[in-house]
């Protein structure tokens, strides 16, 4: 099985809850009566992206053939880091300038582990 299709995942899901934050923050959406939106993409782009890392390890998401395992290694090494942001973000208030900020430091992570993911 190839683990690409768990950094789109990862990737797109973290796309979305930025998204989804910055239209918050700028008035465009009120969230308010559905701020568990929010909280559920963030679950929801943890575990994928913690799938997706694991994905060079588990047997059975481990693809075959020598090529791609080294490729998928390479992807979940590029996308470990990204973990540190989302441990921190929950501990970081969502009404200062720190949260988006923080939020924002695990896109490189994410995205460098999806274009070594597509090799």
């Amino acid at each position: 099985m190839s683990p690409q299709p768990l950094f789109v995942a990862a990737t797109t899901s973290y796309a979305v809850n930025c998204a989804l934050g910055a239209s918050v923050a700028a008035g465009v959406v009120d969230t308010r009566r559905f701020r568990w939106v929010h909280h559920a993409l963030y679950i929801a782009t943890c575990t994928l992206a913690g799938a997706a890392a694991a994905s060079a390890v588990l047997p059975a998401l481990r693809p075959a053939g020598p090529a791609a395992a080294a490729a998928a290694r390479h992807a979940a090494l590029a996308l470990a880091p990204a973990a540190v942001p989302l441990v921190v973000i929950p501990r970081v208030s969502a009404r200062t300038a720190r949260h988006p900020l923080v939020a924002l430091t695990a896109a490189p992570f994410l995205v460098a582990g999806l274009m070594l993911s597509r090799r």
